[in-house]
């Protein structure tokens, strides 16, 4: 357990002590361990050096990145090109960014988004990664969670409850898993996928208790021997299942389906003791990404545990290290953030370094955060389920309680 009413920066000096040790054997894994510890270092030498003579050092670069996401929602460069059949996500991915910043795009540019979105609506129901592109899970997911940030009355009928019940249905299979699309792939993602999509949008009972019978079954044989979760049953832990896995039980009041305590161990021991960020899987490198996918995961665990209000009395893993690694290592001095020193920028990485600082500020404390550094590097808090804002889940469910149908009956297979 980690507590402090103060956070500090760790005395990077102890701290090589921490290093990686290979007791010479030298193998790819260690020499590329080492590579990126080395990289990190570099990182941390530099705050010592330099926090005295320029305090912006360990501060966050909001500006930076304010004008990095509006450039990318406006014109996303040629790079690009290859995420066509993820346009929602770029879009989720700047929305979301943008209110952990606590900075908002001109009502004309959201509007737009809202149009474009609504042509990535498919005729069979749920969203496609484009316009004209068939339904999948995924940028289904990233839409609906786009166009809840949006929060207007025009994001939320872009949504078309009913239509994408129908597309949920179409793809879930009799054993409670979701295959990504119509005779597409199954994994864990597509039940996390489907969940949060139907939790967001309030779907009825009757039709929610149908569409997951099993669901919460199908997840726990997802969860390996080590304690996290694979892909799918028999795969190997992995920080962005695990994840899924967790957060649809606990969408589901079923996280007694697994092993709650063997979770919370396998994403602790995820913690990197010399660089403080996460890794996603065992033996593998450290990745801004796994601040959200991992960190998340932690207190949803121990929230399913003791309960929510007694889960925010501690915090089990390092919050302070993992702020340290994100502001020290992961900013890009032009905007954008990244997975480990010497890596471009990305909207990926903005979005989830970003979500996994919040959630490391907040999870200690809905009323005081617990920021490393500056108080200017405070985030907005996201929701740990759904990584989108508390309000705009307050607000979703809200909109669709009051503007629920009664044609909903069950029969959408």
């Amino acid at each position: 357990m980690w507590s402090s009413d103060e956070l500090l920066f760790r005395n990077f000096t102890d701290l090589k002590n921490l290093k990686f040790d290979d007791e010479k054997l030298s193998t790819t894994t260690s020499r590329e361990q080492q590579k990126t510890e080395d990289s990190v270092e570099k990182c941390y030498d530099r705050f010592q050096q330099m926090q005295f003579l320029n305090p912006r050092v360990a501060q966050l670069n909001r500006i930076q990145h304010q004008q990095y996401l509006d450039q990318m929602l406006l014109n996303l460069p040629n790079n690009y090109q290859c995420l066509d059949s993820s346009r929602p996500w770029c879009i989720y991915w700047t929305l979301q960014s943008a209110q952990l910043l606590n900075f908002s795009f001109p009502q004309e540019t959201l509007d737009n988004v809202v149009q474009f979105l609504s042509k990535c609506r498919a005729a069979t129901g749920g969203f496609g990664g484009g316009p004209g592109q068939y339904a999948h899970l995924a940028p289904t997911y990233a839409a609906v969670n786009s166009l809840c940030i949006i929060g207007t009355k025009n994001a939320y009928r872009a949504i078309d409850r009913d239509s994408l019940i129908k597309f949920l249905f179409s793809v879930r299979e009799a054993d409670g898993s979701f295959r990504l699309h119509v005779d597409g792939e199954t994994d864990v993602r597509g039940a996390y996928c489907a969940i949060s999509c139907a939790k967001l949008l309030n779907v009825p009972a009757p039709v929610a208790n149908e569409l997951f019978a099993g669901t919460a079954d199908w997840i726990a044989r997802c969860q390996t021997y080590e304690g996290g979760f694979g892909g799918a049953p028999d795969l190997e832990a992995h920080g962005g299942y695990t994840f899924c896995g967790i957060a649809g039980l606990a969408l589901l009041n079923q996280a007694d389906k697994c092993n709650q305590k063997a979770l919370l161990q396998w994403t602790l021991r995820r913690q990197m003791s010399y660089e403080g960020g996460f890794q996603g899987r065992t033996n593998k490198l450290v990745d801004g990404c796994y601040s959200f996918w991992v960190g998340a995961t932690i207190p949803i665990t121990q929230a399913t545990l003791v309960g929510a209000d007694k889960a925010m009395e501690q915090t089990f893993f390092d919050i302070g290290a993992l702020q340290e690694y994100i502001l020290l290592c992961c900013q890009k001095a032009n905007g954008g953030l990244i997975d480990k020193p010497g890596k471009p920028q990305d909207l990926y990485h903005t979005c989830y370094t970003l979500s996994g600082v919040s959630v490391a500020q907040h999870s200690q404390s809905a009323f005081y955060p617990q920021v490393l550094g500056d108080l200017t590097n405070e985030l907005s808090p996201t929701h740990p389920l759904f990584n989108v804002p508390p309000k705009s889940v307050a607000a979703a469910l809200k909109y669709f309680s009051n503007n629920s149908k009664n044609d909903t009956d069950g029969n959408h297979s």
